[in-house]
């Protein structure tokens, strides 16, 4: 290769490089923060939202999550799932006035759910963890989902991510974070025949995955070992 083109190849490196480095020192801080992902859903719907705490301390490490939902759009169906070393635990409040959801009176709704994590399990430093919540229906009348939440360390810090974005629009130190909702566009006829097998909302969807995905895996896996055992059959009847 001339040494002009060397040059030159090595000069468009450096520069993908540099380029490179800025992006990841500019999105350092938006991972720092605990948000909520994925980042949008459809009103209406039911939707598995999962916030992610990265630990920001140097020395510290992530103990406790709590976060809280809204009484303004109350969300009459709130699960979680089982997190291995952290305990689940979801308290409830009374709704006035009631809502009705699928023919029903819904006089409470879930508040908070906190996390809290097992003796000698935490979120240390340079590490994250995902939290999933089932939750739905999703307001219709808004369009973004607020979830402020509280994250307390080993060492007693306790911060809050309870902010609201700037009146110009910039984003504060301890952002709440929260979810863009965006107008329904699947099939009203899919939406009722879903409501019908389950009319109180109360199958969670990430079960329903999660089971179907079990199925799945289990034929993968009958699958190898018949092929596995025709493999034995077929190599004992070489050696006769």
């Amino acid at each position: 290769m001339p040494s002009s083109l060397r040059r030159g190849a090595l000069r468009a490196g450096t520069v993908l490089v540099a380029a490179g480095a800025v992006t990841l020192v500019g999105a350092a801080p938006a991972f720092a923060h605990v948000t909520a992902q994925p980042g949008t859903a459809e009103q209406g719907s039911y939707a598995v939202v999962a916030l992610r705490v990265p630990t920001e301390s140097d020395t510290a490490g992530t103990v406790s999550l709590q976060v809280t939902l809204p009484t303004d759009h109350p969300i009459t169906s709130v699960r979680t799932t089982p997190r291995p070393g952290w305990t689940a635990t979801v308290a409830k409040a009374p709704l006035d006035p009631p809502v009705q959801s699928d023919g029903r009176t819904i006089t409470e709704a879930v508040r908070t759910v906190t996390w809290t994590a097992d003796p000698g399990v935490r979120i240390g430093p340079g590490e994250f963890a995902d939290f999933p919540l089932s939750l739905g229906p999703l307001p219709t009348d808004t369009d973004r989902l607020v979830l402020p939440a509280v994250q307390t360390y080993d060492d007693g810090e306790v911060v809050a991510w309870d902010q609201s974005p700037a009146a110009d629009g910039s984003e504060p130190e301890r952002p709440a974070p929260s979810v863009t909702l965006t107008p329904a566009t699947g099939d009203d006829e899919t939406h009722a025949a879903a409501a019908a097998a389950d009319p109180g909302g109360t199958t969670d969807p990430t079960a329903r995955w999660l089971a179907g995905s079990g199925l799945l895996v289990g034929a993968l896996g009958l699958g190898a070992g018949f092929g596995a055992v025709l493999r034995s059959r077929r190599s004992t009847g070489a050696d006769r």
